[in-house]
């Protein structure tokens, strides 16, 4: 057996309200371990057992290629919840969030949730291939990454199944998560990723399901779409090629719009001109780069863009890393919203002269930042940095204004 890593981040609601305090249990296969959030609502990274890492690594029904465990949250005054079905991959950092209410009565209610498994391992509908726009109008002017998007648990025709308000990054972890092994190659994930931006980005500039009178953009299910899995474990290695390409699609070189990004597993559903995620693995250890793996299988004419940031966040990336020494109205604009988490997330210090220059105290804040949002500790503000910090500002001015 191997070892893999988990960490529980606890929340009321949404991340904009961590919880401190909240008893996690874990429990599994001779494992009974007992933690306590701290002020950021996160728990100590343990280590638990998982399988042997080559059997995430070949096509195979035998032997599952990850550990399951079962997690009880508790806190006074908030309603229990059990996660079962969270996964621990071989060397990989599982991070599983928990969402808890606050108790409406005196009786308490539990609630219990499963994850689903990943769609390499169960037997998941394969999509349809005539699922596709055939003519494609310029509905916007623009590629546009939103802030949130609407996932539909269910067929689009069902319309008892629940809709799901999802951040536009935490839908890729989440797919990714659900589609591959986050044990693969860095460039078979970074392709991957691709094809699922993608493939969502198609969705939401054709407004493929508002168009058809639909009240949301995209479904859960593998037959219409690509997987997206309630509570689901997001693993460390796909969470961090997510946090720098999430605005980054596939496009054919005569074309202004994301290409619609069909995939497969390659072994029980082959498809000619679809990438293959097996495939993708191969290539991966044969050392193909992203965009190599990509023209593989959707030709050469296909090129890489990046979407505007338009509804995303309060303002893009500056296009260069922010660090000591740096100063401007960008660096301003950092230092007021890392003030305004602050107030959430108190283990994040607070800038006391936010003048707009890059100085120890905004590194120091910035390296804490990254710390509490499981990001690589430098103190410099790259791109998925930026991002995040304008996630989480993001998410806390919306509870402020109640439009959570």
């Amino acid at each position: 057996m191997a070892v893999g890593y988990l960490v529980v981040n606890i929340y009321v609601d949404n991340v904009a309200q961590p919880l401190e305090g909240a008893n996690v249990k874990v429990e599994g296969k001779n494992t009974n371990i007992n933690l306590l959030s701290n002020i950021s609502g996160k728990t100590n990274q343990i280590e638990l057992s998982a399988p042997d890492v080559e059997y995430s690594l070949e096509p195979q029904t035998e032997i599952k290629p990850f550990s399951e465990y079962k997690i009880t949250v508790t806190k006074f005054g908030m309603e229990p919840k059990i996660i079962e079905g969270v996964e621990i991959f071989p060397e990989t950092i599982s991070y599983q969030n928990v969402f808890l209410k606050p108790q409406s009565s005196d009786v308490e209610i539990e609630t219990i949730e499963e994850i689903e498994e990943p769609t390499l391992w169960a037997e998941y509908p394969p999509q349809l291939e005539n699922n596709e726009p055939t003519i494609y109008p310029k509905v916007l002017n623009k590629v546009i990454v939103p802030e949130y998007i609407i996932v539909h648990d269910g067929i689009p025709t069902n319309t008892s199944a629940p809709n799901y308000v999802v951040s536009f990054p935490d839908y890729v972890k989440n797919v990714a998560s659900s589609e591959v092994y986050p044990t693969w190659p860095y460039e078979t994930l970074k392709a991957n990723i691709h094809a699922i931006v993608s493939f969502v980005l198609n969705r939401i500039y054709t407004e493929w399901y508002p168009s058809k009178g639909y009240n949301f953009t995209i479904t859960s299910t593998t037959n219409y779409d690509q997987k997206y899995t309630p509570n689901r474990t997001i693993f460390n290695t796909i969470s961090d090629v997510v946090d720098e390409y999430f605005t980054t699609y596939i496009r054919y070189q005569n074309q202004n719009y994301p290409y619609l990004a069909h995939y497969s597993d390659g072994i029980d559903v082959v498809r000619n001109g679809w990438l293959s995620q097996w495939g993708s693995k191969s290539l991966g250890d044969q050392g193909y780069n992203a965009l190599q793996i990509l023209k593989y299988y959707y030709g050469n004419d296909i090129t890489l863009d990046n979407a505007e940031i338009v509804n995303l966040f309060p303002s893009s990336f500056p296009g260069y890393n922010l660090s000591i020494g740096a100063c401007g109205s960008e660096v301003q604009k950092l230092q007021n919203e890392l003030n305004k988490i602050h107030g959430s997330y108190p283990a994040i210090p607070q800038i006391t002269n936010p003048n707009g220059i890059y100085d120890e105290q905004t590194a120091s804040s910035v390296r804490s930042f990254q710390t509490v949002f499981d990001l690589p500790v430098t103190g410099v503000v790259d791109y998925a940095t930026w991002y995040r910090i304008s996630y989480i500002y993001s998410a806390i001015s919306n509870m402020l204004k109640g439009i959570f």
